[in-house]
């Protein structure tokens, strides 16, 4: 009796498409073990060692982290002056030299 196939069995091309697929995703879940990056960042396109494109922890442009860092600045003036640790601006600029011990005694020398 000839060996025939039976019909209504996955074809070679389905049994290799299944087997390829279960390998991917085993492949990714095994990646996602190795590395603490959130799904959500994954999805956004965070690898290890690349920042994701969007969201919270995308990376700043150098454009908006210039103003941010304005921001910070006057932020930081605003809290000093809040605390009272103002820029002294009333103090004397001038004041006299005060001699030591050692000038007062050099100075009857010349």
């Amino acid at each position: 009796m000839p060996s025939v196939k039976n019909p209504n069995g996955p074809s070679k091309n389905r049994l290799a498409a299944r087997a390829a697929k279960a390998r991917k995703t085993s492949q990714k879940r095994s990646e996602e073990n190795k590395h603490k990056i959130a799904k959500v960042d994954v999805r956004r396109g965070a690898r290890p060692g690349l920042l994701p494109n969007s969201g919270p922890n995308a990376k700043v442009s150098s454009k908006k982290a210039r103003k941010l860092q304005k921001k910070l600045g006057y932020a930081m003036q605003r809290k000093a002056e809040a605390e009272g640790e103002a820029v002294m601006t009333d103090a004397p600029a001038d004041e006299e030299e005060r001699l030591g011990p050692d000038e007062t005694e050099m100075e009857g020398i010349l």
